[in-house]
């Protein structure tokens, strides 16, 4: 996309300088009306190619810690409700902030707003760091004049985001280890202990067992070959990723994670506790069911269960109630469902859907503290067939040799 250079001017007649990326010189134009100022110049900037820079473009960019997030809405929680303007707040948390991303982001958000502009609309200038369910529920807070609240609603939900990552890392660092651990035993294994081994076996003479031969092969291939396994190892795993950046890829490959033992029924309770908490916040914060239901399923990080649940907005428009476009997506629990439907007649739609996710973060908990132990019988066994199997192919020609010796 091509990049534009600007000049633009304010009623005051101030002037503003920059870069925009667009399709074309008229919607540059288009976004320097919306932010209140007068188009002077506007050119098409004929990039000169820098490795670096390109690099630069192509890498990922880097996040904003949930850390820092939460403070960020912990301070303007605090200052929004101590009356202090919006703009000023901003331009002072730019200054104190020590995180260089958020601190060049906060500084442009303060342009904007200096120029009239509102927050929201602010924000969504860098909708790569602050997520749909961020920046509709600032502008419903600034819609209703309970922006305070809504800086305290996205601290509840950022710290539940923060908390079931850290449960989850915690669950699985142990497997991490003990997986990571038996693969470099194996290439150790390989690398130094067989062959010293295989120069014992080529005295035997005759056939040796069929483990022995296996175990023999492996280990020949590994040293005279090394580099045919790590280039399929590394081209497997760059066609893996760009498969699973395609829309198709990106569904079946969360599809399948659903479906694995043990692992898939907590992703599933994680992401529809995250879809029944940001969904009872926006309705409790007025946001229109469709609306709501639409920015709720961008927060489940789950490709397959989203695209199921945006598919309740055609029945919804249909004129169908919310518990049976819910029922007929499949996606929801028993319990869900019928915690929708005394909702819907009950008008408590949002609370109970809070009670629900509250249900839902409690079993989370359970299933994470258990998740070690359920995956730790697996690993034991993976771990005794291994050295069974290196055991017998070491061991039974030495057997086979004493015993002709006797």
């Amino acid at each position: 996309m091509p990049i534009y250079s600007y000049k633009a001017r304010d009623k005051s007649g101030k002037l503003y300088t920059g870069e925009q990326e667009a399709n074309n010189r008229d919607l540059v134009a288009a976004r320097l009306i919306d932010d209140r100022l007068i188009p002077v110049f506007i050119e098409e900037i004929n990039p000169s190619i820098d490795v670096g820079e390109w690099f630069k473009q192509h890498l990922p960019k880097k996040e904003i810690p949930l850390n820092d997030m939460v403070l960020f809405c912990r301070q303007m929680h605090a200052l929004s409700k101590s009356g202090i303007p919006i703009m000023r707040a901003v331009y002072g948390l730019s200054e104190t902030t020590k995180h260089p991303i958020l601190k060049d982001i906060l500084l442009d958000v303060g342009n904007v707003l200096s120029r009239g502009n509102t927050l929201s609309l602010a924000l969504k200038n860098h909708e790569y760091y602050f997520s749909p369910i961020f920046i509709n529920m600032v502008h419903v807070g600034e819609s209703t004049g309970n922006l305070d609240q809504a800086f305290l609603q996205l601290i509840q939900y950022l710290e539940m985001v923060r908390e079931t990552k850290k449960k989850v890392s915690s669950a699985l660092r142990y497997p991490t280890i003990v997986i990571s651990a038996i693969c470099i035993a194996i290439i150790v294994v390989n690398i130094l202990v067989i062959p010293k081994f295989s120069k014992v076996f080529d005295k035997f003479g005759g056939d040796l067992p069929f483990l022995t031969q296996l175990l023999l092969d492996i280990s020949n291939f590994f040293l005279q070959y090394w580099w045919v396994f790590i280039l399929f190892l590394i081209i497997g795993i760059i066609a893996f990723v760009k498969y699973i950046n395609t829309e198709l890829g990106s569904v079946k490959w969360d599809k399948f994670k659903l479906g694995i033992p043990i692992i898939g029924s907590l992703i599933k309770h994680i992401c529809l506790s995250r879809f029944t908490r940001t969904f009872s916040l926006l309705t409790s914060s007025g946001v229109p069911i469709l609306q709501g239901i639409e920015i709720s399923s961008d927060a489940i990080g789950n490709l397959y269960i989203e695209q199921n649940i945006k598919e309740m907005r055609q029945g919804i428009e249909r004129g169908e109630s919310l518990s049976r476009t819910a029922n007929a997506s499949g996606m929801f629990t028993p319990l869900i469902l019928q915690m929708i439907s005394v909702g819907e007649e009950s008008g408590t739609l949002d609370s109970l859907l809070g009670d629900v996710s509250d249900f839902y973060d409690e079993e989370t908990d359970y299933e994470v503290s258990q998740l070690s132990s359920a995956i730790e019988p697996i690993l034991l066994v993976f771990m005794g067939v291994m050295v069974l199997i290196l055991a017998l192919g070491i061991f039974l020609p030495l057997w086979d040799l004493n015993t002709s010796a006797r």
